[in-house]
């Protein structure tokens, strides 16, 4: 099976540790890092710990074993666990966990995409209920300015057999998007955020009221809000090329199709189509494993739209299809990419002090607030007018890229 070399799996963890985390500086001398990986991901598990250490952080690990496979682990817990297992949600340790940590890396590494094929979603959208708390507790903590997170993935044989490459293609893919085959990754990280942070700035400068979205499989309105601004380049996710907002879920309308599947709570999702009035979802279709797609839009607030996203090809290293949102949802190509989410918003989108706001405060601006976040995907041409606030219309997206 191939495995990285070191040498990369190095520079590797030198990226999440000392630029990702605090957004974009590194983690500092006696701050927590919760370390989440699995065990097929043990060789960047160690240089992980090993950068934490080097930088004079402290380490909570959390080494899980792998699901899947000869030993479904996850599978069993939902085949067996009974409603009150369902429910259950250990508030001390994981408030203790919040309160204790300063940042959170997790490490995406699944062995099985496909383990929960089968399973009741109405089982897998209660699970992620009951840990809401959790996420609450994360993002209050965040919007304080006192907590930072990000994502990464290790390649495996399952990951590159769903997005059809060998694992060692795979890997390429993931070595060029993150600049691993850089001497110096953390330098190329920090020049595309410089050159990303112009656009933003342009975007946020247009003080834009609304978006039409137009392409052969979208007429979609999208309603910003008040005090929006787009956001990227955080180091929240590594790899990170997009730009994004979360607009007021009150004012989306219309219809939306994507052409990319969409592997999430263990299943794959296909073709699917989703059509919006007065801000809710009002039809969806798909045209493999619908079930779970209804089900999970069924989860309160799930049926709004929490983050319209436009990636820019020119910036994007990605050029394959990855099966993996985290990579997907960043994707450049010939039309670049555009997606959406369904269900919690960002609060960081909010242009002004976000530990000032109130859970009414959020819920009065738009804000959408759900146990679910769940990206999807298009990579067909979109073109994306921006209504200004000031009566004018602009284009700012097309042909994959800004305009701007």
């Amino acid at each position: 099976m191939y495995q990285p070399p070191k040498k990369i799996l190095e520079r590797y963890a030198d990226v999440l540790v000392n630029f990702a985390l605090n957004s974009g500086k590194g983690i500092r001398k006696g701050e927590v890092v919760h370390l989440v990986a699995y065990e097929v991901a043990k060789p960047l598990y160690r240089e992980l710990k090993i950068a934490i250490l080097k930088a004079g952080g402290h380490v909570i690990g959390d080494y899980r074993p792998d699901s899947g496979d000869r030993f479904p682990f996850d599978r069993d817990f939902f085949l067996h666990a009974k409603p009150h297992q369902l429910d259950f949600f250990p508030d001390k340790y994981a408030r203790g966990m919040v309160d204790q940590v300063d940042h959170s890396i997790f490490i995406l590494s699944e062995i099985d995409k496909r383990e929960l094929e089968g399973i009741d979603p109405k089982k897998i959208m209660q699970r992620g209920l009951a840990w809401k708390p959790y996420m609450d507790w994360r993002n209050h903590k965040e919007n304080a300015g006192k907590f930072t997170w990000t994502l990464a993935l290790y390649g495996t044989e399952a990951e590159a057999k769903e997005a059809r490459m060998s694992l060692k293609a795979y890997w390429q893919q993931i070595i060029k998007a993150c600049f691993l085959d850089k001497p110096d990754p953390i330098k190329e990280w920090k020049n595309l955020y410089k050159n990303l942070e112009k656009t933003r700035v342009k975007l946020n400068a247009l003080f834009i009221e609304k978006l039409h979205v137009v392409g052969p499989d979208a007429d979609l309105w999208v309603h910003l809000g008040k005090k929006r601004r787009w956001m990227g380049g955080s180091g929240r996710n590594i790899p990170s090329f997009e730009l994004f907002t979360s607009p007021d879920w009150r004012g989306t309308e219309g219809w939306i199709r994507f052409n990319q599947p969409l592997y999430r709570y263990g299943g794959l999702i296909e073709g699917i189509e989703l059509w919006f009035k007065n801000g809710q979802v009002v039809k969806a279709k798909a045209r493999k494993n619908e079930k779970l797609l209804k089900e999970m839009i069924r989860t309160k607030h799930a049926d709004k739209i929490g983050e319209y996203s436009l990636t820019d090809r020119r910036f994007s290293r990605i050029t394959k299809f990855m099966a993996e949102t985290l990579f997907d949802e960043n994707i450049g190509g010939p039309n670049g990419n555009t997606h959406l989410a369904l269900g919690n918003s960002y609060h960081d989108c909010y242009e002004g002090d976000l530990g000032e706001l109130s859970p009414e405060d959020w819920q009065e601006l738009g804000y959408n607030d759900s146990s679910v976040h769940t990206d999807i995907i298009s990579t067909a041409p979109r073109t994306v007018t921006a209504y200004l606030k000031n009566g004018k219309t602009k284009v700012i997206y097309k042909n994959g890229q800004f305009i701007l």
